[in-house]
């Protein structure tokens, strides 16, 4: 039989750290372009994004493929509404974080 809350949660949390890695990926985006140090930046904001992503699938799965399956399930669903919410590129985002300002 399945452990029918383990796997919802392992869903709700690729939910979330997908909603973290992408959305702060989205943030160092729009915040790079008004940085005097954008490889900073991106440099820093990747390592932490990656560092947590990929401890939380490591506790998420704990030597269960399905949690870790449904983790990732959850992790690309949330690309796509990162991506929905962002739309398409040079249009004003549908979610509710604040522009950042042009670059010089």
């Amino acid at each position: 039989m399945f452990d029918w809350i383990g796997l919802s949660l392992a869903l709700a949390a690729g939910l979330l750290l997908g909603a973290m890695f992408f959305g702060g990926l989205w943030w160092t985006v729009r915040r790079a372009v008004s940085s005097g140090r954008p490889a900073l930046l991106f440099s820093g904001s990747l390592l932490l994004r990656l560092g947590f992503a990929l401890a939380g699938f490591y506790l998420v799965g704990a030597h269960h493929w399905q949690r870790l399956l449904l983790c990732l399930l959850g992790f690309v669903a949330a690309r796509l509404v990162v991506i929905w919410l962002a739309g398409p590129a040079g249009s004003t985002p549908k979610g509710p974080i604040q522009g950042a300002s042009h670059a010089p």
